[in-house]
């Protein structure tokens, strides 16, 4: 698999307290099988789906306790280039390149929104081996924001994106391309966010039918947000984990409409 086009979404991995908690879930919701932790990288544990590297799940780092979320990774050539830009365009560097071993080179950031993501200089780790359409697999993500002209400003100054503004009247949704592919979304938030809930990264995981993950995971301790609802991209649905991490779960072969109409934004 070659290495993604920078800004691609390549890697996601959550900070759970109670790690066991957190694969017995997801491996009950989306099917996930786990490999050995890595003590020597802080117990970082890999999640696959028929043995095709999908995310992975850590402990937190003393002093880094607090709610759990995923952290969505996007795909860098030279993460010290990346942060550099994120400093110039606002955005804010919580953790600098850092090497993991042979596996590469990660590095935390905040938008000038407040979502929290990573940047990913692949080495022997190149980020996600199982497709999007594979149940279980990483499929997409958004982010989530309150100041969605800060977020339109600073992602494609960041990395190579081109934009497409979605024609909706109730929804402010933005996509993001590179070289023609989709790869990324922009919501605004509304007031139906309760106000204490920051600008935040969704990611989405493939389900082969959302319905049957929604009870699956309602059933274990998760909680319904939104959903499940039909649309042009697939039925999908809004949770959160028994620890409190925001996910979405989508069934692709189900879609219903047409798709929606944009505008290239300049």
């Amino acid at each position: 698999m070659a290495v993604r086009p920078e800004g691609t979404p390549c890697w996601a991995d959550a900070m759970f307290s109670d790690v066991e908690g957190a694969k017995s879930f997801y491996g009950d919701v989306l099917g996930w099988t786990f490999g050995e932790a890595s003590s020597e990288y802080g117990n970082y544990t890999q999640a696959y789906v028929d043995g095709k590297a999908v995310a992975a799940v850590v402990p937190p780092m003393p002093g880094q306790e607090g709610q759990s979320q995923w952290c969505l990774y996007l795909a860098s050539p030279d993460a010290a280039a990346t942060a550099a830009k994120i400093r110039e365009h606002g955005g804010e560097v919580l953790m600098e390149p850092m090497q993991v071993g042979e596996f590469g080179t990660m590095c935390l950031a905040r938008e000038p929104s407040g979502a929290v993501f990573g940047v990913w200089q692949a080495g022997v780790h190149e980020g996600f081996e199982a497709p999007p359409e594979q149940p279980g697999a990483f499929c997409w993500a958004e982010f989530f924001t309150r100041d969605p002209e800060a977020t339109d400003a600073f992602l494609p100054a960041v990395f190579p994106y081109t934009a497409k503004q979605m024609q909706d009247a109730v929804m402010d949704f933005r996509l993001f391309e590179i070289g023609g592919d989709m790869v990324l979304g922009r919501m605004k938030m509304t007031e139906d966010f309760p106000p204490e809930v920051p600008s935040y990264v969704n990611v989405y995981f493939t389900v082969d039918n959302c319905d049957d993950a929604v009870a699956r995971a309602a059933k274990l301790g998760g909680v319904l947000r939104f959903g499940p609802m039909d649309t042009p991209f697939g039925r999908f649905a809004a949770l959160s984990d028994p620890q409190g991490a925001n996910f979405s779960v989508i069934d692709v072969t189900t879609t219903v409409g047409a798709m929606p109409q944009t505008t290239d934004v300049s």
